[in-house]
């Protein structure tokens, strides 16, 4: 059932995974000439259509590949001034998955088929359990960080200091793989709904490339946009 609401007022965000990053690479990327961002009023009619579209097919593809997993997404837009292009999926206190989108990711598509992407992107961490999987490799990296420290005889701030980074370099572990995994089936969910995810993906086209960092959360755009190329052909 498709819900769109503004603000975040009154929900509990769990664990928000953001799927778009906003480093500005150390050296300047070379990007092909794109077609200029909709006019407000029309991104957002587009957009109200698109998850009309979209999130039963999104539901429809979760119950189908889950058991006893909720389906029921909810989209929420983030009205927060200054917040930057971006998209995320999260749960709420009761497990109910959210899609979230900032107004600037609204503002910045080019057409229906990259919100369509985004979108189905966003929806596929949902069914893989990409964020209880990142929990879990947060904790465990954490866990084995701490105990590290404690044999090492390490103090209170010490001890803490290693848990928190134990925890980021575990949550980092997998996430260029999750980032891969629902691409796929993005391209599986869009495509579904009558969009074309190859000309959706272009989206990565216009974001600072990640590059192939060590413990970064993100592959290099190239590969994300070959992948993409590669699950379509495959339809």
């Amino acid at each position: 059932m498709t819900r769109i609401l503004c603000g975040l007022t009154g929900i509990s965000l769990l664990f928000l995974g953001a799927c778009v990053e906003s480093t500005v690479p150390q050296e300047p990327v070379s990007k092909p000439a794109v077609s200029a961002a909709l006019p407000e009023r029309t991104a957002a009619k587009l957009f109200v259509r698109v998850v009309d579209v979209v999130e039963p097919v999104a539901e429809r593809e979760c119950r189908a590949r889950t058991k006893g997993m909720n389906c029921d997404y909810k989209i929420v837009v983030d009205d927060r001034p200054g917040q930057p292009v971006n998209a995320a999926q999260t749960l709420d206190k009761d497990g109910r998955p959210i899609i979230i989108f900032t107004l600037a990711m609204i503002k910045d598509v080019r057409n229906a088929d990259e919100l369509a992407f985004v979108m189905g992107h966003e929806a596929a961490h949902h069914i893989a359990g990409h964020l209880e999987r990142q929990q879990r490799n947060a904790s465990t990296g954490a866990l084995v960080f701490a105990g590290l420290a404690a044999l090492a005889g390490a103090d209170a701030q010490t001890l803490q200091n290693a848990t928190d980074i134990g925890a980021q370099v575990g949550a980092r572990t997998y996430s260029k793989d999750y980032e891969l995994e629902a691409d796929i089936l993005g391209t599986v969910i869009s495509k579904k709904a009558g969009y074309d995810p190859v000309k959706g993906a272009a989206f990565f086209s216009r974001i600072p490339d990640p590059g192939d960092r060590f413990l970064g959360t993100h592959p290099p755009n190239a590969q994300r946009i070959e992948v993409v190329r590669k699950t379509a052909a495959a339809l």
